[in-house]
C-alpha cells in the first residue's frame, strides 16, 4: 500500500505560521511510533521560489500537478480574498474534488475553496473576525462563526491557527483512529480532540483561583472514570460549585455543554478500545459509560455516522496496512 499523499498549497505572501499547520500534522515522518507514513508535497501554482510574509524565501518543490493524483487537498490560508481564483488552480481544485480527494481549508483557505465554487450550499467556517465577509461573498454558503471546524465528508473547513491543528487532527482521527490521533497529540503536544462545535474563542479567561482548580480536578475525575455515571450535580459538587455557575463556567471555558462534552469524551474511549482491543461490544459499551451496545450503537450512528462493528473492522483493517506500509 503506497503513502497517503498530502498536498498543501502555498503562495507568495503566505503566513509561514500558517503553512506549518499541516506541516507539523502530516510532514514529519512518524513511522517508528506506529503513526501513519504520509507522502507530504508543497506546491503551488508555479514551482520554484515564494516570499512569505514574514520576509522568508521559501522553495516551492511542486507545480499544481501534485493536486491530481493528492488524497488530502490543503490550502492553509490565502489572500486576495474578494478576487476570483487563476484559472489553472481553479480547475485544480474542482479535478480533485471530483475525482474524490478531500480538500480542506484551514482559517483563511475557506475563500479559495468557496471562490473554486466548491461550498455552494454547504456549512463552513473561517476565522471569526471573516465570517461575515465570507457570507456576503458567497450568500449561498451557510457560515458558522462560531465553531472550529465543520466536517462535510468530502470538504472540511476550519476556523484559526489553533482550530487548524484541531481540524488536521480531526482528518488523522478519522482516517486512522483514535488510537492514532491521540498518540500523534501527545507527540507534537497538542490537545487530543477539541471537538468541532466548539466555541472558537472563550469569552473571557477563566480566572485562576482555588475553585478553577478544583473544577479542573472534576473533569479530570471524570476523564479517569467514564464507565461510571455522572451527572451535572455531581460533577458540579466535586468543583465546589452550585449547578448554574458549573454549567456557564463550563461553556465559557470548554466551549460546548457539559453532556455534549461527556458523551465525546465516551465515544473517543469506545473508539480506542475497539481498536485496541477484542473486547465485546457489551464490556466496550459497559467500560465507556454507555451501559449497553444499543447505546453504544447509538452514539456512534449519531456522532460518527457508522456502528461500532464497522468502525472496529474498517480500524483493524487499517492498522494492518500502516503496520505493512511502516516496514515497506
Amino acid at each position: 500500500m503506497t503513502a497517503p499523499i498530502i498536498a498543501v498549497l502555498a503562495f507568495d505572501g503566505i503566513s509561514p505560521f500558517h503553512l506549518s499547520v499541516p506541516c507539523l500534522v502530516f510532514g514529519a515522518d512518524r513511522t517508528r511510533l506506529g503513526l501513519p507514513r504520509f507522502d507530504f508535497r508543497v506546491c503551488g501554482v508555479e514551482q520554484g521560489m515564494i516570499q512569505t510574509d514574514a520576509g522568508l524565501s521559501i522553495l516551492v518543490p511542486h507545480g499544481l500537478s501534485a493536486l491530481d493524483d493528492a488524497d488530502i487537498v490543503i490550502i492553509p490560508s490565502w489572500r486576495d480574498l474578494d478576487a476570483p481564483l487563476a484559472r489553472p488552480l481553479d480547475e485544480a481544485l474542482g479535478r480533485a474534488h471530483r475525482r474524490g480527494a478531500l480538500v480542506v481549508g484551514l482559517c483563511l483557505g475557506t475563500f479559495a475553496i468557496a471562490a473554486a465554487g466548491l461550498l455552494s450550499g454547504r456549512k463552513a467556517t473561517t476565522h471569526w473576525a471573516y465570517t461575515d465577509r465570507l457570507q456576503a461573498l458567497h450568500p449561498d454558503i451557510s457560515v458558522d462563526p462560531g465553531v472550529l471546524y465543520v466536517d462535510n465528508g468530502d470538504i472540511v473547513t476550519s476556523a484559526g491557527v489553533a482550530a487548524g491543528l484541531d481540524c488536521c487532527l480531526h482528518i488523522v482521527r478519522t482516517r486512522y483512529g483514535a488510537e492514532v490521533a491521540l498518540r500523534l497529540a501527545r507527540h507534537v503536544v497538542l490537545s487530543p480532540h477539541r471537538q468541532g462545535g466548539q466555541a472558537q474563542f472563550i469569552e473571557r479567561p477563566v480566572a485562576k483561583s482555588a475553585d478553577a482548580d478544583r473544577f479542573t480536578q472534576a473533569l479530570d475525575a471524570v476523564r479517569a472514570a467514564l464507565g461510571e455515571t455522572h451527572s451535572l450535580d455531581s460533577v458540579a459538587e466535586a468543583a465546589g460549585l452550585t449547578r448554574r455557575t458549573f454549567t456557564r463556567r463550563f461553556q465559557k471555558s470548554i466551549g460546548t455543554s457539559f453532556g455534549d462534552w461527556l458523551t465525546n469524551q465516551r465515544i473517543e474511549l469506545a473508539q480506542r478500545l475497539l481498536e485496541a482491543t477484542e473486547k465485546s461490544m457489551d464490556i466496550v459499551a459497559f467500560e465507556a459509560g454507555f451501559g449497553s451496545a444499543t447505546s453504544l450503537r447509538q452514539h456512534f450512528a449519531a456522532r460518527l455516522r457508522t456502528s461500532p462493528a464497522r468502525y472496529r473492522r474498517e480500524f483493524s483493517r487499517r492498522a494492518d496496512q500502516d503496520t505493512r506500509v511502516a516496514h515497506t
